[in-house]
């Protein structure tokens, strides 16, 4: 089939593990094709090479852009297509429509058609994706170790008295030290004493693995992050490594710093109705990024006297502590979007 060129389509991509299923439509909305693709290099060429056959591509929609679609997001990106991430199809539209993988993907590419809750997907393809796989296995790690804390206490709460008298009150790592050192752990004959020593050994494996991601994340923030993000009072390479994760390797695609609030879960939402107009809590977002913002305001609440005596005097119009700490956290957002994105203005010496 030869490829109308005056014709622009668009294709909707429900994506899996193991082959992704492409539906392409015309500007009316005409169902004009529907194919499965293998996920591998192979298989994103010939989906890209399949939708062009019926004209050119408008936009491309992927459910899944940041899991299972993001190979194929990579990929067509590269090749300059323009790629919206959309939501799953809501229950209502399931139960009038029925759920197939071809559904998905015809609705999908009806999603980009109409031109609703479009979000334009990470690209995943430089330093912040790194940080993101740095910062989520130390994460693991720490709760890994955290879990094998807990299993170590229990196990000596339940020990004899002289073992109990001698761990009593000490930090888990002069703990892990002191039974590693201790040759009687190590006998097979007693479970007890093996069984505390596997855990202890676990725990400074755990602890040197998360101190040493702890290292190259930070090596990592130091090399790519935005200039001044480092210089913001309140932000260490782990808080950076959230923001900048939250935003992506191509953060210009937010498209203004209140969706970048909205991003982060610090923007409040209208909840009026009639004669009551009020907002409320956002509770979506990037939790990580709603956490990275709290410490901020955290640490300038104790050494900053300007964000203080903010805080002071929105108490005294009426705001509840945590209502200003809010409002605090929505301010910080538009600081960091705008060093994020290169658009803060520099301010000139007084």
């Amino acid at each position: 089939m030869m490829p109308d060129s005056n014709r622009s389509v668009v294709c909707g991509v429900d994506t899996h593990k193991d082959q992704h299923v492409a539906v392409v439509l015309d500007a009316t909305g005409q169902l004009l094709g529907q194919r499965s693709f293998a996920t591998n290099s192979s298989g994103y060429s010939s989906l890209l090479d399949w939708c062009m056959t019926f004209g050119s591509i408008a936009a491309i929609g992927i459910e899944g852009s940041g899991s299972y679609g993001a190979g194929l997001n990579r990929h067509l990106t590269a090749r300059r297509v323009v790629v919206h991430e959309v939501m799953s199809p809501k229950r209502q539209t399931r139960r009038r429509h029925g759920k197939s993988d071809s559904i998905d993907a015809e609705a999908a590419a009806r999603t980009v058609l109409a031109g609703h809750d479009l979000i334009t997907p990470k690209s995943a393809d430089g330093h912040v994706e790194t940080m993101r796989a740095l910062r989520l296995t130390r994460h693991s790690a720490i709760k890994s170790r955290d879990s094998a804390t807990n299993q170590l206490h229990a196990l000596i709460v339940t020990a004899d008295d002289d073992l109990r008298q001698r761990f009593a009150s000490l930090p888990i790592a002069k703990i892990v030290a002191l039974i590693l050192d201790d040759g009687r752990f190590v006998d097979p004959a007693d479970g007890y004493l093996r069984a505390m020593s596997s855990l202890a050994g676990r725990w400074r494996q755990l602890d040197n693995e998360a101190k040493e991601l702890a290292r190259a994340l930070t090596e990592l923030v130091a090399q790519s992050a935005p200039a001044g993000l480092l210089d913001e009072q309140g932000v260490g390479s782990d808080v950076a490594a959230a923001l900048m994760i939250a935003a992506g390797d191509n953060p210009h695609r937010l498209r203004s710093e209140a969706s970048f609030a909205a991003l982060c879960g610090v923007s409040p939402l209208d909840a009026s109705s009639g004669k009551q107009q009020r907002h409320r809590l956002n509770r979506g977002g990037n939790r990580d990024a709603n956490m990275a913002l709290w410490r901020i305001v955290l640490v300038r609440l104790r050494w900053d006297p300007v964000t203080r005596c903010y805080l002071d005097r929105r108490i005294a119009e009426g705001k509840t502590k945590r209502e200003a700490i809010r409002c605090l956290k929505r301010y910080i957002a538009r600081d960091i979007y705008k060093i994020l994105t290169g658009t803060r203005t520099p301010q000139l010496a007084t």
